[in-house]
């Protein structure tokens, strides 16, 4: 099946399933995909891209650049100090900054840059899948730092979804991660956190069953 199918029928289970679909955002996610798949992507009007490899990202930024094509790169994997210096200018959105260490490291490069950073944070709620996320009682020790932060733009929660086609497990992450994002809200976010779907599969239907509102689609989808 084509990339335009793919994302085609994505948008419709977005209509279908999810209970507000006008709040769902699709973000393509580009790991290992050639500049030539993001091309077909950008074809179907999504224009978010996402990578998790720093050198990857420069070299296809090189590309559309002499395109004189605008992409909102979204960064995503584990982010090392020493990679912060390369991602600052060319990228809009990184998820996940899962140690305040580091979220301090950002702030202090975008900072640099006059750049104010979205942010997707990662939350541990399933196991070893998300092993380097944050607990809920980790994150909220570090949160009132990390709103502090003013470079810093915090758009919501994710976690790292486990790779199995039961159901049941899947549902229980989802809703999981509901709870905690209603929870972060109240406390912390005037309701102006969201979700992330891995979607690495079918679970973002799952997901958007689950009322998830913002739904990150894995290259599997495109094979």
């Amino acid at each position: 099946m084509s990339i335009k199918a793919n994302v085609e029928e994505i948008l419709e289970d977005i209509k279908k399933y999810s209970p507000y679909p006008e709040k769902v955002k699709l973000v393509a996610v580009t790991k290992y995909s050639s500049v030539e798949d993001i091309e077909e992507f950008l074809e179907t009007g999504q224009n978010i891209c996402g990578e998790n490899k720093v050198q990857v990202i420069k070299d296809k930024i090189e590309h559309f650049k002499e395109k004189n094509k605008k992409i909102k790169w979204h960064f995503i994997g584990n982010l090392q100090k020493n990679k912060v210096k390369y991602i600052i200018d060319d990228v809009d959105l990184i998820h996940s900054v899962n140690k305040l260490s580091l979220a301090q490291e950002i702030n202090k490069k975008a900072e640099q840059s006059s750049k104010i950073m979205d942010v997707l944070l990662e939350i541990n709620v399933y196991g070893e899948e998300s092993k380097q996320g944050y607990s809920l009682d980790e994150l909220k020790c570090d949160i009132i730092e990390l709103k502090n932060l003013k470079n810093l733009n915090i758009i919501g929660v994710m976690t790292m979804a486990p790779f199995t086609d039961d159901e049941k497990i899947l549902r229980m992450v989802f809703s999981e991660l509901r709870k905690i994002k209603d929870e972060l809200n109240k406390e912390y976010f005037n309701n102006n956190l969201t979700e992330l779907s891995m979607g690495m599969s079918n679970d973002y239907k799952i997901a958007l069953r689950e009322g998830s509102t913002f739904i990150r689609v894995g290259t599997k989808i495109f094979k």
